[in-house]
């Protein structure tokens, strides 16, 4: 048993989803979205890189001392599976592990929008997963999998730096790449996707421009193409593909992208105060023939109006969905205002407050 495996189990008895070991300091999880020390010593660098060495892959090891920083995957059979990124920092070595569960909880389990499983049956297009990191995207999109999994008979296809929820074959034929292990890059995986008869493509992330134009070129050639993206609304999501491409490109793009596109999930993470855990807001956008042509001539602005009367679509905005979980009790009125696009449309729930208190500081 590696020495690390004692953490690690710790992390899972205690519920946290993330474990912070960083040379110079006490071993760090976070439970419920707050960082709590673990009673140990201040780890020395020579006795966590041994530590970490122990679990990492040769030719991961290589990488790490060349670049100071990587990503991989690490299994303990019968208790999880963590996303590790090993980096180098000013007192040494550091290492953040992720808690990917050993199953993937359904839809239904996690509550998720009825919209959402409509989206795994569609024959092709683009639907893309967004919010900051730490939002739950790679939980919704294994969901999203794993109903298209037991209710498809199709070939799906994952891209994933690392992988993170194992899918079996239920209904589909589940095939999961692992970049830097299986395929250099995504991009190189995308242009080998093409070939490989898939129905349903899963790119863990759309970092740059050859991926984002091959996840669309995918979408526009008969595929369904699930893909996570680090924005934070559907206007952003639209901006942040379009702007990624050259000046004179953008207007096509604009065009393809509209064709393309199926629908935007954001979604925001709040901590829970109606018991421990944390639950998720969305903002659904579905591409209507409305928010098509807004996309097409370039008035990302007005998308929040579509989404606003687009209800009996499955559109909510992020707004409406913190309000229905704040009315429930889920979640505090403070942290409802801070996260909020319309403060001033909870402002009057809390108490003694200004509307400053709660406007970020502009970057």
């Amino acid at each position: 048993m590696a020495k690390i495996d004692a953490f690690l189990k710790l992390m899972v008895e205690s519920g946290a989803s993330d474990l912070h070991m960083a040379s110079g300091n006490p071993p760090l999880m976070r439970i419920h979205g707050d960082l709590q020390r673990v009673k140990y010593k201040v780890l020395e660098n020579d006795e966590l890189k041994a530590m970490l060495y122990e679990i990492t892959p040769e030719d991961r090891i290589k990488v790490f001392e060349e670049t100071g920083d990587i990503d991989f995957g690490f299994e303990l059979p019968g208790l999880a599976r963590f996303r590790v990124n090993m980096f180098q920092q000013k007192n040494g070595v550091g290492a953040v592990f992720r808690l990917i569960p050993s199953q993937v909880k359904t839809a239904e389990e996690l509550g998720l929008p009825p919209i959402l499983t409509k989206l795994a049956m569609l024959p092709k297009g683009l639907v893309l997963v967004t919010g900051p990191t730490g939002s739950g995207k790679s939980t919704t999109l294994a969901a999203i999998i794993d109903y298209a999994n037991k209710n498809r008979q199709d070939h799906i296809l994952t891209i994933e730096d690392p992988i993170e929820f194992v899918h079996k074959s239920y209904g589909c034929l589940v095939n999961q790449r692992e970049v830097g292990v299986h395929t250099k890059s995504f991009a190189a995986a995308l242009r080998s996707a093409l070939r490989e008869d898939p129905d349903i493509i899963m790119v863990g992330e759309m970092r740059d421009l050859e991926t984002i134009s091959l996840a669309i070129e995918a979408a526009m050639t008969g595929h369904l193409v699930l893909a996570t993206l680090h924005t934070l609304n559907a206007p952003k999501t639209v901006d942040r593909i379009i702007e990624i491409f050259p000046h004179e490109q953008q207007p096509q793009v604009r065009s393809t992208l509209a064709d393309a596109l199926r629908a935007v999930v954001s979604q925001t993470m709040f901590k829970r105060i109606d018991k421990p855990g944390r639950v998720v807001a969305f903002e659904i956008l579905i591409a209507t023939p409305a928010a098509r042509n807004l996309i097409r001539e370039g008035k990302t602005y007005q998308l929040p109006s579509v989404i606003q009367t687009g209800k009996r679509f499955g559109m909510r905005s992020l707004d409406d969905s913190i309000m229905e979980l704040l009315q429930k009790g889920y979640i505090s009125p403070e942290e409802a205002l801070n996260k909020a696009v319309d403060k001033a449309r909870f402002l009057p729930l809390v108490n003694n407050k200004e509307l400053s208190d709660f406007t970020e500081v502009p970057s």
